[in-house]
């Protein structure tokens, strides 16, 4: 107090004031001269940028700098320009106060002067500008400062944030190379959830992200490095203050991932500038063997563009590495004078889909290839160019009608043959749980139902007894045990009260009138899913948030289904297949209504209490699994979980050479297949449970649709599944029919994954009872002796 404070100009123009007893802290300060004393006490002014420290500085120590103008006044007169709003904290008292996300962040400017580098690739030589550094730090202390000093010895371009929301700012102002992140504690923020939201944008494509952790004492095993790796990180930096090993670890990282990530930009800009060129190129080798060739054709109104990578081992050219073969002929008129239409550039977009790129390596295998192959490639250009690629094609209708009529009514739209009716849907939402009876908390369940919900955790458990001794009311009582086994309340901050109204108020929602989907039908895909999550290869592959996620979409997946399908709502005209504009109506429908329903009240408001990124992370994750039980893309999550997990998997397992990404944390792109991939098994695991739980299943989705096709003929509507009539269907047939098209491939791919061999054994068990059935002709669930 009453010692001269200094000053830190940050590169965006904001002078940082403080106070002498903190003048080691290593922070670019400078001394402004003024006249009468000013109230410099944790002050922030915002300045011009051009009046901020210039790039050249003076000798001095390290961290001395000279600031020469300064056009805003400190003090407590009035300034005469247009001086911004300062913006305070209180530094000395570890105490932030300022609101805007550029006072959150501060900027170093190197005392040591280093000019960019030169980098070779080849025969290219690339200039690379000064590293630029993100600390991400809440508080200020020896760690910090370590880097911060560490950047200043390498000559790096240093910015430090306080707040999740300053850094992800200013790293999309500056796109910087290297970014530190503190993981030591967890009370200022998710240290996790700032790489994952950083790893979300763009430019962290080509970003190095360190995460500094705490030392592991002498008697503690050293934690893993995966959790780091699956939220986003590249590297792990054990706790070590002093300087040289921050300098060390930053310089290593410069000569290996950065140098590496800059050789890469480097190369793929060069690929952007030959795809943007209109004329024909040929790339030669330094012995000039041709490595690209790429003719641009032109004829009439027709404009063509070609791109061929092929190599000539046995051409040569008197060449030099690059050339333009343009204007070889003089009669042939000049390329570069040519002005294309939209349509001859094509070829030549930045903004490429995979399936244009598989086309054109397609069209460039034909053109040296023989003729059966060249005809060959041609069907799989006509394939690849259909929109579904993921769903098989069936063959005619007499073949197989029950497989044709169940993928008919759960795969398509239904607007085969529109007539005048409309149904419209009668919205019986439950706003309001007054009316329910008073909850009980779990401790407080009756004996009865306590002593069948000790067996919810295993696959046999018989959810029909539950559905008969709470009144079908079971989604209510299995829902508590659930959401506190995987500590649901304490993840999102909510009491169990809350979360007692929040099952009542939806399972009001859900029509006890329907013989399938019904809360019944919920709290079996809740028990599926909780069940699923408790392998140990599902849980090592989600995080919490996932969890949560999972069990809340189990729960709402269905919520005021009205006992039809997608494609008899589309048909009738209903109101809420207008809304969705015919497409997946009811899922869409299950999510908005569920939200809806939710935030309406806060009695029930489960998300109240989280933050704003976690809950739109959450309610993300919510909606992609509900919409994910929609049938049209059934095959399409099917094949990519195939693709991107099952195969990854089997290679790693089989010591293949294939590079293929691990299933991770680390890949959000799996983590949501995986995802999807559980509640469309949750939501259709009948099959797989006993033999007498998967026949109650069949009789209830049967009548289900027994009463569609009843209330089709009766209002004239197009019969969706005419096979689901109540006098002529069989039911086993339609069971195989399920199974064999639906069932069996996608239980395949996640039992190869999760390692289900009790519900495997379920599934063929019950396999062999329906074919038994039809192959005595038998139409009913049961043997007429059986019953």
């Amino acid at each position: 107090m009453g010692c001269a404070p200094s000053i830190h100009v940050s590169q965006s123009g904001v002078i940082y004031c403080r106070d002498s007893d903190e003048s080691n802290s290593p922070r670019q300060t400078t001394s402004v001269s003024q006249g009468p004393a000013a109230p410099l006490h944790g002050l922030f002014v915002q300045t011009d940028a051009a009046d901020a420290v210039p790039p050249s500085r003076a000798a001095g120590p390290p961290g001395a700098a000279r600031v020469h103008r300064a056009r805003a006044e400190l003090g407590s007169g009035s300034s005469t320009g247009s001086a911004a709003p300062a913006a305070t904290t209180c530094r000395g008292r570890r105490r932030h106060c300022c609101s805007s996300a550029e006072a959150e962040t501060q900027t170093s400017y190197s005392s040591v002067k280093v000019s960019s580098a030169e980098v070779r690739i080849g025969p290219m030589r690339l200039t690379q500008d000064p590293i630029q550094v993100l600390l991400i730090f809440a508080k200020e202390d020896s760690q910090s400062d370590g880097f911060w000093w560490a950047c200043d010895r390498a000559g790096y371009r240093c910015n430090i944030s306080r707040t999740p929301e300053s850094a992800l700012e200013c790293f999309l102002d500056k796109h910087h190379e290297i970014i530190v992140i503190d993981h030591r504690q967890t009370r200022n923020f998710d240290a996790e959830a700032v790489c994952r939201s950083i790893r979300a944008t763009n430019p962290s494509e080509h970003t190095v992200i360190l995460a500094v952790v705490s030392q592991t004492s002498g008697d503690h095993e050293e934690a893993s490095v995966l959790p780091l790796l699956h939220a986003g990180f590249n590297r792990r930096f054990m706790e070590n203050s002093s300087v040289t090993a921050c300098y060390n670890e930053l310089i290593q990282i410069e000569h290996g991932e950065v140098r590496s990530q800059f050789k890469l930009r480097a190369c793929n800009s060069v690929f952007t500038a030959l795809d943007h060129c209109h004329e024909a190129i040929e790339i030669t080798s330094d012995d000039h063997v041709i490595q690209i060739h790429k003719i641009h054709r032109d004829s009439g109104d027709n404009s063509q563009t070609e791109s061929h990578s092929f190599r000539y081992k046995n051409r040569r050219k008197e060449s030099i590495d690059v050339k333009s073969i343009s204007s070889r002929g003089s009669d042939a008129p000049s390329l570069q004078n040519r002005r294309y239409p939209s349509m001859a550039r094509i070829h030549s977009m930045t903004i490429e889909a995979p399936i244009t790129k598989v086309i054109n390596i397609i069209n460039a295998a034909q053109e040296n290839s023989p003729v059966t192959v060249a005809e060959a490639l041609d069907r799989v250009l006509e394939i690849l160019r259909t929109t579904e690629l993921y769903s098989p094609q069936l063959g005619t209708k007499d073949e197989d009608p029950h497989t044709s009529d169940l993928v008919g009514g759960l795969m398509t739209d239904g607007l085969r043959r529109l007539s005048g009716n409309e149904y419209v849907f009668t919205k019986n939402v439950h706003q309001s749980h007054s009316h329910l009876a008073m909850p009980v908390t779990i401790n407080d369940v009756p004996p009865y139902i306590a002593q069948l919900l000790d067996n919810e955790e295993s696959w046999d458990f018989n959810i029909f007894e539950l559905e008969a001794v709470t009144h079908k009311r079971p989604l209510v009582y299995l829902g508590l045990k659930v959401f506190s086994r995987f500590g649901v309340c304490e993840f999102l901050n909510c009491s169990e009260t809350t979360l007692r109204a929040w099952l009542q108020v939806i399972e009001a929602n859900y029509h006890s009138s329907n013989a399938y989907h019904n809360s019944t039908h919920a709290a079996d895909v809740l028990h599926a899913t909780a069940f699923f999550l408790g392998k140990e290869r599902v849980k090592g592959s989600l995080d919490q948030l996932d969890e949560v996620a999972a069990l809340i979409a189990a729960t709402v997946h269905d919520v005021d289904h009205p006992g039809r399908t997608n494609s008899f709502l589309c048909n009738a005209g209903s109101e809420l297949a207008v809304l969705y504009n015919d497409t997946a109506v009811l899922e869409s429908h299950h999510t908005a209504l569920a939200f809806q329903l939710t935030v309406k009240d806060s009695k029930c408001n489960i998300f109240k209490n989280i933050d704003r990124n976690h809950y739109r992370t959450l309610r993300q994750a919510i909606i992609d699994m509900v919409l994910a039980t929609e049938m049209t893309k059934h095959f399409e999550h099917v094949n990519k979980f195939v693709n991107s997990i099952n195969k990854p998997i089997a290679a790693e397992i089989e010591g293949s050479d294939c590079e293929c990404n691990p299933v991770g944390k680390n890949f959000p792109e799996n983590q949501m297949l995986i995802k999807r991939m559980m509640i469309k098994c949750a939501d259709v695991a009948n099959p797989c449970r006993p033999l007498d739980l998967c026949i109650e299943w069949a009789g209830r989705i049967s009548e289900e649709y027994f009463a569609q096709t009843d209330e089709e003929k009766r209002q004239g509507l197009p019969v969706v599944m005419p096979v689901f009539d109540r006098n002529t269907c069989s039911i086993p047939k339609s069971q195989i029919s399920f199974i064999d098209y639906f069932i069996t491939d996608m239980f395949d791919a996640w039992d190869a994954f999760a390692h289900l061999p009790a519900l495997m054994q379920h599934l063929a068990d019950n396999y062999k009872h329906w074919k038994t059935l039809d192959d005595l002709k038998c139409k009913s669930l049961r043997l007429p002796s059986d019953n």
